[in-house]
Formats: structure tokens, sequence, C-alpha cells
């Protein structure tokens, strides 16, 4: 088995356990390491045994690599598989998913490459992904800078011509500014193929300002879909934190009206929207998302998250956009914005 490989699949699992961050990155380090070196260095350090003598190995990965290089499985790649738990429920609609629309990379707070995020997604089975960091103003998250996403799209197109037939679409997580406004230069929003629209400012504004703020942010017809509506978090690393106070119901007519998607985000801390507010939605009439908002490429499995609950709100794969084939989700695009 190929060391990098396998250091990347155990990674990759897990991630998809939700283990610490710095244990994963303990594996996703050794990888760039092995990969870096030519097959002459990786002969004479599998000989030697001396992969703990390169800074960014320690004696786990040392032995995760030496048993791939020696034709075996590694152990705790084997334990991973064995050990993991189905994600979720809503098996039929994870059938049906043909793509994921909300994830990141490491050109905003994701923790890998573009192309590593892309290529774990389509092993998943995905026909297309949406790239979408974050926006400028979101410094904590590093948002991308007009000229930042210019670069990436032209990443993007690159990647695409390598990765085909495997799409990887255009996008970004747009922040709703205080006034209802997308945080990212106009002529770059048109350019995209998916805008994701989300709060992550000011989240404690009363039900009025969030209301406004929320519905015009909807109503702009380069918006595909509104991102984990509420805000909060219910577990995890960052703590919890209460549901934004909004007129859900003005909001998911909005949505409905101008045919902007709302986003079944998978993320176990999130799991927005809640289901009352998740069935509210769907009694409204609104398509919708599911989406893992990665930040890791095990990330990309939760969708069956997402899927579970979607299911238990009666949802079918025809009300979610991203059971469609790729040229009817940019075509729904393309219909909003010429019938505003």
């Amino acid at each position: 088995m190929d060391p990098v490989e396998a250091l990347r699949e155990i990674a990759f699992w897990m991630e998809r356990s939700r283990a610490q961050t710095r244990r994963v990155q303990a594996y996703r380090k050794a990888a760039d390491v092995v990969e870096g070196l030519s097959e002459e260095q990786r002969e004479q350090h599998a000989k030697a045994r001396s992969w703990t003598t390169l800074s960014g190995i320690v004696p786990s990965t040392a032995k995760a690599i030496s048993q791939a290089v020696a034709g075996q499985e590694p152990a705790k790649l084997t334990d991973l598989k064995a050990e993991a738990e189905p994600i979720g429920g809503g098996t039929d609609l994870r059938r049906a998913l043909r793509g994921d629309l909300h994830l990141h990379s490491d050109w905003s707070d994701g923790g890998s490459p573009i192309e590593e995020m892309m290529r774990r997604a389509a092993a998943l089975g995905h026909e297309y992904a949406a790239l979408t960091d974050h926006s400028p103003r979101l410094t904590v998250a590093n948002g991308l800078t007009a000229q930042r996403l210019e670069a990436q799209l032209d990443v993007i197109a690159e990647l695409n011509r390598e990765l085909a037939p495997f799409r990887i679409l255009t996008g970004i997580e747009a922040d709703i500014l205080d006034d209802g406004s997308l945080d990212q230069r106009d002529d770059l929003l048109e350019r995209l193929d998916i805008v994701v629209a989300s709060v992550h400012s000011k989240l404690r504004a009363d039900r009025e300002t969030m209301t406004r703020r929320m519905t015009r942010a909807v109503a702009d017809p380069r918006v595909d879909i509104l991102g984990h509506c509420t805000g909060r978090l219910v577990e995890g690393a960052r703590g919890t934190r209460p549901e934004s106070t909004f007129d859900a119901e003005a909001v998911f007519d909005a949505c409905r009206a101008h045919g902007t998607a709302v986003e079944i985000n998978s993320r176990p801390e999130r799991r927005d929207p809640p289901m009352r507010l998740l069935r509210l939605a769907a009694e409204v009439g609104c398509e919708f998302s599911i989406d893992t908002d990665s930040h890791a490429p095990g990330q990309l499995d939760w969708q069956g998250y997402g899927c579970e609950r979607a299911e238990r709100a009666g949802l079918t794969a025809d009300r979610i956009i991203n059971t469609w084939p790729v040229d009817d989700v940019l075509a729904r695009k393309d219909l909003r914005r010429s019938n505003h």
C-alpha cells in the first residue's frame, strides 16, 4: 500500500469519527513529508527503519508507514474502519445525492488543500462539489479578499481539467452584513456557480433586525443557499450557542418566493435548522440543500446526518437541489437571475 495514501486514509477515518484535530494533523503532516521524498529516499528510510529521523514523523505515524511499505494495510487503518459507525440514517436520500454545495479548504479556515478535498468528494461518489470558502470580512476564518478569490478561480479551472468528469463548482460562503448585503464584490458574485449566504456576526440582534437582514439576503438573485440559518451550536469544542431570533416563517417565505434553498447543515455541532424549523420550511414549500460545511476531507462523509434529519421532516429527493444533475443546478441559478 502506498504510504502517502495510507496516511491520508487514516486521517480521513479519524476525521470522520471526529477525532481531535491535532491527532489527525499528525498523519496529514507525515503524509506530506513522505510525499516529498524521492523513491530512493523512501527506499533508504524503509531499509534503515529511520522514518522518525524525519521532521514531522513520530512513532505512531512511522509504524503506519512501515506497515504500508511492507505491503500491509496499517493496523491503525484496519482498526478505524472496523470501529466506524454508520453516519446517520437517510440512506435513500444519501444515495440520491450527487454533490455537496458547502465546503471549505485551506484557503480560508479549512485544513486541507482544494485538490485533496475534491478528490475525496469524488471518491465518495459525488459528481460535483462547490468550494465555498469564507468572504473577506470573516478575518478570523482567513476570508478571501477579491484578489484571493480571483486567484482561487484560476486554480479551480486548472483542477477541473485534471479531475473531469468530476466538477468543482466555484463558490463562496458570503457573510450577510448588517444591512443584508453580501460581503464580496458584486462582479465576483456574478461569476460564481454557488453562493451560500450565512450570518456570522451579531447573532444576538433583535428579531426584527435579524428578519430584515436575512430576508434581504435571500432575495438577492445571486444567493443560492441560506446557510446554517439559526447559527446555533449544540455541542463541540467551541461550546454551545443559542439560536438567533428571527421570524422564521417570513424568512422561509422569502426563500421560497425567490428560489433560495434552505441549507440542512450536517455538521454534528450545528444540526441547523432545528427540526421544528426544518418542518416549517418544508411546510412553507422551500427547496433544500443537504451540505456538510466540511473543513476537512473526513467530514465530507457527514452528509448522512443531514439526510437523516431531512427524511424525518418528510422531505423527498426532488426538493433537495444537490440530488439534481449539475446542469440542472446551474440552470436553476440562471433562471432565478433572469426572473429578477
